[in-house]
């Protein structure tokens, strides 16, 4: 019962819109301009650069203060911390990408996820930025770049060695990441995906 509660802590955290919130700040209907999507890619098109850098900043924060803080309350049992931490995470990304707030709509879950990653696998977070930094730069496909981000995910958490709870939340993570996806996966397929200065993802 005590993870349920930690999940639905997490979700309801989570479940913050704040790149909608920051959008309606500027008189903007976030889901009726652009892709529609209340990320920061979206909201940095639609409002502008220094609004989708703070959602960005906001929404990594959604992630990283609450793993943080529960990785410090239980920094004496290392395997309880991972537990719940990862729990935490997942509630965190589902509900910023199902927010109650929003009828059940949301972002992509990456940032959300980043932030939480931060605390829990900061070596394979920051190998899978990687990974995200030289497929956009080859690219310009911020999808593409997000959905090669997430495939990473497990195997750099495999590769540095993280227990096996770390594997499994990267796993549920790049399964996540890969759902919100759907339609991106389908315009590449189809190759109708516009790169990153077009208006939609």
């Amino acid at each position: 019962m005590f993870y349920f509660a930690i999940f639905f802590v997490g979700y309801f955290l989570g479940a913050i819109p704040f790149g909608f919130i920051v959008a309606k700040i500027n008189g903007i209907n976030i889901f009726q301009e652009g892709s529609g999507n209340p990320g920061a890619t979206n909201v940095k098109r639609v409002v502008g650069n220094k609004w989708g850098v703070l959602v960005f900043v906001l929404d990594c924060l959604k992630g990283f203060v609450p793993v943080l803080i529960v990785k410090i309350c239980y920094q004496t049992c290392v395997s309880q911390a991972n537990n719940m931490g990862a729990t935490l995470l997942i509630g965190l990304v589902l509900g910023h990408c199902y927010s109650i707030f929003l009828k059940f709509r949301g972002g992509k879950g990456v940032a959300t996820a980043i932030g939480g990653l931060a605390v829990l696998m900061p070596s394979a977070l920051l190998l899978g930025i990687i990974f995200w930094c030289s497929v956009f730069s080859i690219t310009q496909f911020v999808s593409l770049a997000s959905l090669c981000f997430a495939l990473s995910l497990p195997l750099n958490a495999y590769l540095f060695a993280y227990q096996k709870e770390m594997i499994f939340l990267a796993l549920a993570l790049m399964i996540i990441i890969f759902f919100r996806h759907s339609q991106n996966i389908r315009r590449l397929w189809k190759g109708e995906e516009l790169r990153a200065h077009k208006i939609k993802e």
